[in-house]
């Protein structure tokens, strides 16, 4: 790819270090899933609206970046559905029963402080996957009570189950939940992949650096024909190997 999303915010001691670094080949295995992190309504709310208007109701927006990257996450979304490969969404656990999640942790509300109110209603509506990137019968649906989606879940298991070698990641926010699965992901020894298109977050400056952090790192940044090319060939080897 040309024209990276990070190079605007790139020194030129940064461009002469780069310039001077072996480029690393990209690492792509052959049994991949796709991880889809936090697509869920907090972070769109109901409408296409600038951040400053959207985080008046829904505190978690990322406003019209979430917006913009959405046709591309379908897209890919359609991808990996055809090329039948694994299909896993994750979104935050609801803090109702008494084990208050991580963010409400952070935020030191604890469990169960917003039962019953009107804010805990928006609360568990906020958790929900938006109905353009919402799982299907057979995909696995992940509740974190941590950024990272390998954290205190069953993410691990069920990956090493299916066999699979690469991971696939669209969703947000790039700088937090993103890129706190894709650390854990490296750690566990997968080959982790980013749709740079397909991956969003509020601040354009984090979701930039954050992006490449990842590429030099822990793992490959592609484009959205990248990675679509990428589920093809997976298909197509499966298909003529069956």
């Amino acid at each position: 790819m040309s024209g990276r999303v990070w190079d605007p915010y790139l020194s030129e001691s940064d461009r002469q270090w780069l310039a001077a670094r072996p480029e690393r080949p990209q690492r792509l295995g052959s049994s991949p899933a796709l991880l889809m992190i936090d697509l869920y309504r907090g972070g769109f709310g109901d409408a296409p609206q600038p951040l400053a208007e959207s985080v008046k109701r829904w505190p978690w927006s990322c406003g019209m970046n979430a917006w913009n990257a959405l046709p591309a996450i379908v897209q890919l979304l359609g991808a990996a559905r055809r090329s039948r490969i694994p299909v896993i969404h994750s979104t935050l656990r609801s803090s109702v029963d008494g084990l208050a999640g991580w963010m409400d942790a952070l935020h030191a509300r604890g469990a169960g402080t917003l039962a019953g109110s009107r804010v805990d209603v928006d609360a568990a509506r906020a958790r929900e996957i938006i109905p353009e990137a919402a799982p299907v019968v057979g995909e696995a649906v992940l509740e974190k009570t941590a950024p990272s989606a390998f954290a205190f879940t069953p993410l691990l298991a069920h990956l090493r189950d299916l066999g699979v070698d690469t991971i696939l990641v669209a969703g947000m926010a790039t700088s937090g939940c993103v890129r706190a699965t894709v650390v854990d992901g490296v750690a566990h020894r997968y080959r982790m992949v980013v749709g740079e298109p397909c991956v969003f977050d509020r601040l354009d400056a984090s979701h930039a650096l954050s992006l490449f952090d990842i590429s030099q790192k822990y793992g490959d940044v592609v484009g959205l024909d990248d990675a679509v090319s990428f589920l093809r060939k997976v298909s197509d080897c499966e298909w003529l190997c069956s």
